[in-house]
């Protein structure tokens, strides 16, 4: 037999139970069984129990009462797990995928659609830095792909090493050249110092119109720092 508590048909053995987990943003569901045991199943916004019938309400209710400091700890821990199993499986479906700034008359899931991304930025790398380091007047000793989730890209400048991030062909190539730029100038200035930014709008003085489409204040979608 299952119950699903509400005000209506609240018996005041759960009383207690019910409002806090309310409060917590937790529906009470109980199912009475033919089981030995009484078990608790967390779920998002969900506390599901099943209990022997045997049981009278106010054993149960005391029962559930012993686990409510652990339901309500551990609920916030079930809603991340649950949207993130969500983004997961968002992130498999296939979508239009755009290339250079423009809309592809493909659809990719998401590896697939990394895959091509990576293979179209490693082929236009290497034009990109021949191009602007000598505009710059710094030149990296290492440029590699990576799939970054917080940044659009990285430098370490003691290895001279670049990162880009694996996402930037989505978007117009003048977004990647900024990147390059940016991460270029940080082998003058390791920090975002004002003479940091002086040094970019010397290379490339209209490098704000991509950096605001990065940073999320143009169309794009995915908005990310550049380290």
């Amino acid at each position: 037999m299952l119950t699903s508590l509400n005000s209506a048909n609240l018996n005041d053995a759960y009383h207690n139970v019910y409002w806090r987990l309310r409060q917590a943003g937790i529906e009470l569901e109980v199912h009475r069984k033919r089981v030995k045991n009484i078990n608790f199943r967390l779920k998002p916004n969900l506390l599901m129990v099943s209990a022997p019938t045997r049981i009278s309400h106010s054993q149960l209710a005391s029962a559930i009462e012993r686990r409510l400091a652990w339901v309500i700890t551990h609920h916030p821990k079930v809603l991340a797990q649950h949207q993130k199993r969500l983004n997961q499986q968002s992130d498999l479906l296939a979508q239009a995928v755009s290339l250079w700034g423009e809309v592809q008359p493909v659809v990719m899931g998401e590896k697939e659609r990394l895959t091509w991304y990576r293979q179209s930025l490693s082929e236009i790398m290497p034009e990109l830095f021949a191009k602007w380091q000598p505009i710059v007047g710094q030149e990296a000793h290492e440029q590699r792909i990576k799939k970054m989730s917080t940044r659009w890209g990285s430098c370490n400048v003691k290895a001279r090493r670049i990162w880009l991030s694996v996402y930037l062909p989505a978007y117009p190539v003048e977004c990647t050249e900024y990147v390059i730029v940016h991460e270029l100038c940080h082998l003058h200035h390791a920090n975002h110092s004002p003479a940091f930014w002086r040094e970019v709008k010397r290379a490339m003085p209209d490098y704000r119109r991509w950096h605001d489409l990065l940073a999320g204040k143009g169309d794009s979608e995915q908005p990310l720092a550049i380290d």
